[in-house]
């Protein structure tokens, strides 16, 4: 312990903060990128007038929540106070829409990853681009408030996203980390910035609206993993910290994306390693060796944080159907006197799905809260679909939603493999769905027929790939990639727990699978009419 009150002390510990969809999660870690204190703030994103959305009181009231959660636990458990930090960096959940005009005001309601309103601003901009824009990219949304005339366009000075946001507030630095960059506009991967003769053509585009502004002018500047990203403010400080302890001039590194973190947090950022992360929303992302030989709607092409190409599978949907089924389960525990924490409920749960039948019994679910552009289902219509012939036990049912939580991955997965020949060496596990040891891993690893590692540390999940992206900025030596840093300083020798598929689960999953998407045109239909 005195060692770490000492590491403190000295200001040598990362800071790693992460704004996830229900969680707000600080982590700070040691020079051997061992998390030694966390702390965490729950929220909920809001569905109002038609977007979904967090307020800027719900930022700033939870980040602070969760940076003083932290720093309590540090003066709880090493008897210090935070003072200065070695880096910090500020990651979030990627894309979305943060317009801004030139004293700073919010222009439009932050719009989130979740929001699909962008269709028509979407199928423009992939004709135009010949290049696949996902409904939840900041592009799409700004060319879908362009095709409402929205009256704010014409005022913005600054568009970026959450994690750009808080960024720029504690430093004043309008940069970015190109993972997250790749989520706003396309990348070109020779230069690591944005794609030039898409710039132009955007430009040209909407050259008939006189808009006092050109495209590149508002976007952040884009930074590779490693690059100085400004310093910690006066201003930025006593927005983290309100006790005042918080010291100005620390370095921060550029911010990422969620997708970036989860890639450093699972050490799957060279060419041919995967990472799925499996929360209340779930993304694949596989790092190409070449790029892909076709347009795939399905498929979002992103960068690592040094800017490497990945082919990225997003699902709006995750474990939040999920989780209210177990929620429900225990207000039976509760009801009946039953005395069953929330940690033994979920393994009860979940290592009953085990025991059902491999095809889930006939059982169909969608966990669908928000609409899902990969399967075409435009809102959120949570639904379990039986016949009367149906294996209608707690373990089907439980198993049903294990393997319809992955439904929208398989669909791309299968895309990135069976049509486009992509070669996968390791998929690595990390989020929630991976907390009840060996559930979620089997049930992924028969969903994508590819064995499945989780390491011990993928709990720890973005915040800590984010403190090891702070970590790497300050502690790299000359010419050391952010690859060779995870292999050899990082991650060495944990190779984490493996599992492979299982011939009959794969043929199973297989089999739940052409009912799934049989049974999409019910989801599609409930969408019209309830």
């Amino acid at each position: 312990m005195s060692d770490v009150k000492q590491l403190i002390e000295s200001g040598r510990a990362f800071l790693g903060i992460e704004f996830g969809s229900t969680r707000i999660k600080s982590v700070l870690i040691d020079e051997n990128h061992n998390p030694i204190a966390s702390g965490s703030h729950s929220w909920e994103n809001r569905f109002e007038n038609g977007i979904w959305t967090y307020t800027l009181d719900d930022i700033w009231t939870g980040l602070r929540d969760s940076y003083r959660d932290l720093a309590e636990n540090v003066q709880k458990e090493y008897g210090v106070v935070i003072k200065k930090l070695g880096a910090i960096g500020f990651s979030a959940m990627m894309h979305g829409y943060m317009a801004f005009d030139k004293e700073g005001n919010l222009l439009a309601p932050f719009a989130t990853w979740r929001n699909s309103n962008t269709g028509a601003a979407a199928e423009v901009l992939i004709d135009l681009f010949q290049y696949n824009i996902p409904l939840r990219w900041s592009i799409a949304h700004l060319y879908q408030a362009i095709l409402d005339d929205a009256d704010h366009v014409k005022d913005i000075t600054y568009m970026t996203t959450l994690a750009g946001y808080i960024h720029w507030k504690m430093t004043g630095e309008k940069v970015m980390g190109v993972g997250d960059a790749s989520g706003m506009f396309p990348i070109d991967m020779a230069t690591r910035d944005y794609d030039e003769e898409m710039i132009q053509k955007f430009d040209q585009l909407v050259a008939d609206k006189n808009y006092p502004w050109k495209i590149r002018e508002i976007l952040p500047k884009v930074l590779v993993a490693g690059e100085a990203a400004g310093v910690l403010t006066e201003e930025g400080a006593r927005l983290l910290d309100e006790s005042g302890n918080l010291e100005a001039g620390i370095p921060l590194c550029a911010p990422e994306g969620d997708a970036g973190t989860g890639m450093v947090a699972t050490n799957s950022v060279a060419k041919r390693t995967s990472n799925i992360s499996a929360g209340t929303s779930f993304f694949s992302m596989v790092v190409l060796e070449k790029p892909l030989k076709n347009l795939h709607t399905e498929i979002d092409m992103v960068t690592t944080p040094d800017g490497s190409l990945v082919a990225m599978v997003h699902s709006n949907n995750g474990t939040t159907d999920l989780n209210a089924w177990v929620g429900l389960f225990k207000e039976f525990a509760d009801s009946i006197g039953a005395d069953v924490d929330m940690d033994k409920m979920y393994g009860t749960l979940y290592n009953k799905a085990l025991e059902g039948d491999v095809d889930c019994g006939g059982i169909l679910s969608y966990g669908n809260y928000a609409g899902e552009p990969i399967t075409a289902v435009e809102k959120g219509r949570p639904m379990v679909v039986r016949t009367p012939e149906s294996k209608f036990t707690l373990a089907n049912f439980m198993r049903s939603h294990l393997y319809t939580a992955l439904g929208v991955i398989k669909v791309g997965m299968d895309i990135l493999t069976k049509e486009e020949g992509v070669e996968i060496d390791t998929v690595l596990g990390h989020g929630g769905l991976f907390k009840t040891k060996g559930v979620g891993q089997k049930v992924l690893a028969d969903a994508i027929n590819t064995p499945v590692v989780v390491m011990e540390t993928a709990g720890e999940g973005g915040p800590w790939g984010m403190a090891i992206l702070a970590a790497y900025m300050v502690q790299k030596e000359e010419g050391e990639s952010l690859g060779d840093y995870l292999n050899q300083k990082v991650f060495g020798a944990d190779a984490g727990s493996r599992i492979d598929p299982d011939p009959e689960g794969v043929a199973g999953y297989e089999v739940f699978m052409e009912r799934y998407k049989i049974g999409l045109d019910i989801e599609r239909k409930a969408c019209e009419d309830l």
